[in-house]
Parts: structure tokens; C-alpha cells; sequence
């Protein structure tokens, strides 16, 4: 897969924890070597994305919050940040799909007020990650499946123009293959990208999306 379509990847990746790190009030910074923010991001999230390969660790870890809890999302796989206290804390794959028409499915539906976050956010499980602010950024789209009560079963979130990207994808209920479908019916015709491990992986793969190349996220223990 051509290096560029990578890069994409985790140039959108970035931009969408930039967009979460903001909505805690936290302004990073972007350059062409890496997405950071100076202190520590909120749970989950990196505190640095490398935007090519070959990145400088030194430099790139001066630019972050050292110390436990850091982490570093090693966008190409090829930092060896063990010397610097760093452990692997997992390997994952970057994955994309060309523009297509989407699959038989029902699109899912969006998240519009902070009420439907908190329902959202409780169903995914992460809580006060996910507050209202993001739903004021017009390239962050919160995406959700409701049962015939209106509660919750799954949901992700896409973010981005042109390439989009596909994040948090989570079911609570029923076919886990169903949240992508409808992913991919809610946005037809749109290219993709995001990253995905195990078997996450594979049901992206099995909706479509084809693997990139290696990513790998290292933590400060």
C-alpha cells in the first residue's frame, strides 16, 4: 500500500485525538513530524502521533509530558523508545477502504445533543472522555444504533474530510459486524481509514477495509 495512504491515516488520526485533547481544554501542536500535546492527554489517548517515519524520538519525546502515563503513538512502527523507559503496549494495524457504495444496512444515526453523549458515551464506556464540546467541531461526526426503546447498542466515530476517519467503533448487543455496516452505509461513496487489532480487525477486513502496515502505541509504565 502506497506510504502516503499511511501517512493519511495517521495525519487523521492525529487531528481526531487533537480534537478530543481539545475538548479537555488541552491545544496541541502539528508539525510534519508528529501531532503532541505538552502534558498529559486524557486516558486512552497519546500525547504524541509520529506523521512519518524516521521521526527523532529525542526530539519527539522533548515535546510531551515525560514521565509515567506517557505514551506515544509510533505511527510507522520503527521508534525504539525502550531506552527510554517505554514498553510496547500494543501493535495494531492501520486499515483503509476505497470510495465505494456501502453494504445492505441501515445507516447509523448521529449524536446531536450532550444528552445523547452521556447515553453514548455510558454505552461505549468511556465515560467523561467524550464531552459536549466535541459535538460543536464540524469534522467529528459521534454515530449511534438505538434499539427500539432508544437505548443505546453501539455506536463509532468518524472525523475528517476527504479521508475519514473511523474510531471508537463498539457494540453492546447482536452482530458486531452490524456497527461497521452501518458505518459504511452512512458514509458510501467515502474513502476510510482508521486502525484496528485482533478481531476488530477482522471485522473491519471482513467489511472491506484492507490492512496498511504496522502501528504501534508505546507507554511509560
Amino acid at each position: 500500500m502506497p506510504r502516503d495512504v499511511r501517512e493519511a491515516a495517521a495525519r487523521d488520526n492525529a487531528n481526531w485525538c487533537a480534537a478530543l485533547c481539545a475538548s479537555h481544554g488541552s491545544a496541541g501542536r502539528i508539525d510534519a513530524d508528529a501531532w503532541s500535546v505538552p502534558r498529559r492527554s486524557p486516558q486512552w489517548y497519546p500525547d504524541a502521533v509520529t506523521l512519518r517515519p524516521g521521526v527523532d524520538p529525542d526530539a519527539l519525546l522533548d515535546r510531551i509530558e515525560g514521565g509515567a502515563g506517557a505514551s506515544v503513538k509510533d505511527s510507522f512502527a520503527d521508534l525504539d523508545l525502550s531506552g527510554h523507559g517505554f514498553e510496547v503496549l500494543f501493535d495494531a494495524q492501520w486499515i483503509h477502504r476505497p470510495p465505494a457504495d456501502g453494504p445492505a444496512g441501515t445507516p447509523l444515526a448521529p449524536v446531536d445533543t450532550a444528552q445523547r453523549l452521556a447515553a453514548w458515551a455510558a454505552a461505549h464506556g468511556g465515560g467523561e472522555l467524550f464531552r459536549p464540546r466535541l459535538l460543536t467541531n464540524p469534522r467529528v461526526r459521534v454515530l449511534a444504533r438505538y434499539d427500539e426503546r432508544g437505548a443505546v447498542t453501539g455506536g463509532a466515530v468518524v472525523s475528517g474530510e476527504g479521508v475519514v476517519g473511523v474510531s471508537n467503533v463498539f457494540t453492546r448487543t447482536g452482530d458486531p459486524a452490524d456497527i461497521w455496516r452501518g458505518v459504511l452505509a452512512t458514509l458510501p461513496g467515502v474513502a476510510l481509514v482508521g486502525y484496528e487489532s485482533g478481531m476488530d480487525l477482522a471485522l473491519a477486513v471482513e467489511a472491506g477495509f484492507a490492512p496498511l502496515g504496522p502501528l504501534r502505541v508505546w507507554l511509560h509504565p
